[in-house]
């Protein structure tokens, strides 16, 4: 996956994905102590930036692998935007979730018509499951992140930040991205690093999840231990992708990691000087950022707030804090 690959899906995708804004708060700024531009993805369609690589993917299927349909893994959020795109484009979707995601997320996934499937994330192998069912329908599989269609789909985010940094005359010194299995920031990385070289890119983890931070230190990837718990649902993956790592070692500064106490207090610092309802995974980047895990005294940075579907009990305890 290249930069040409991104902006081929940003031409792709754009009739279909809203230019979510890029928006910013002085009281944040003074919290901080930096000029701090927030990119909502929680805003996007189907509620994540998930909705970009997923709809990048689709659009290349064929008329017959539409029909047959496509198959799909997730916790959460490309469950929703692959059922979301699917229904858009009327292509069948079979989800499979892990039977702990946020009853939001597979609930969603089934109101877009989708054939949800959930599976125990301890014992089962969704990958294998997933192989199974596309081997017996003829189902395309869609990956949540190791695919080159979805990392460029996922940096047309980072093409709209650098744009709309632009468009304020803020010169970007540093961009955060949260990372799972590394889709999103790969693909926000090979847009930004290209469009503005002087910028640094930085991946946000939870504490327990840092495979991607432990894998950029040892330069091979790493492992998470096994029974591991965070408050971030959508970044659970158990070590960094095939081909998202290779970019992200080539790209990435570093990765900075967060406490699950550190993202309720930036999902509730997000409701307060944003008016935006963030996930937990979404807020790492912010969680980041008021935590002190990086210094960016005096400098700008873009913030990707990458999704806002979190069930309702959990926000309330994020604002309660």
């Amino acid at each position: 996956m290249a930069f040409g690959d991104v902006q081929q899906a940003h031409a792709r995708i754009r009739p279909y994905v809203v230019r979510t804004p890029l928006l910013e708060s002085r009281t944040l700024n003074d919290l901080i102590g930096a000029r701090v531009l927030a990119k909502a993805e929680c805003l996007q369609n189907a509620g994540a930036f998930k909705f970009r690589g997923a709809c990048n993917r689709l659009l290349q299927l064929t008329d017959a692998q539409r029909k047959a349909g496509v198959v799909a893994f997730s916790s959460g959020n490309h469950a929703l935007a692959t059922s979301a795109v699917g229904r858009m484009f009327g292509v069948p979707a079979t989800i499979i979730m892990p039977a702990d995601a946020p009853k939001a997320k597979i609930e969603g996934a089934r109101a877009n018509g989708a054939t949800v499937i959930l599976y125990d994330r301890e014992k089962d192998d969704r990958e294998a499951i997933g192989a199974d069912i596309a081997r017996k329908t003829g189902a395309i599989i869609v990956p949540p992140y190791d695919d080159p269609h979805i990392m460029a789909g996922q940096g047309t985010a980072g093409i709209e930040i650098v744009e709309q940094a632009q468009a304020i005359d803020a010169p970007l010194d540093v961009v955060i991205a949260a990372s799972s299995g590394g889709g999103l920031v790969a693909g926000v990385a090979t847009a930004v690093k290209h469009l503005s070289p002087r910028t640094a890119v930085y991946a946000g983890e939870p504490a327990g999840f840092d495979e991607l931070a432990r894998s950029l230190v040892s330069g091979q990837p790493e492992t998470n231990a096994p029974g591991t718990r965070s408050i971030c649902d959508s970044l659970q993956v158990a070590k960094p992708g095939k081909l998202t790592f290779p970019i992200n070692k080539r790209y990435l500064a570093g990765s900075l990691v967060v406490t699950d106490d550190e993202v309720r207090q930036a999902m509730k610092a997000a409701y307060q000087h944003l008016k935006l309802v963030v996930e937990p995974g979404g807020a790492v980047p912010l969680a980041a950022l008021l935590a002190g895990k990086l210094d960016v005294s005096g400098k700008t940075v873009a913030i990707v707030l990458s999704g806002g579907n979190v069930d309702a009990s959990v926000f309330i305890e994020a604002l309660k804090g």
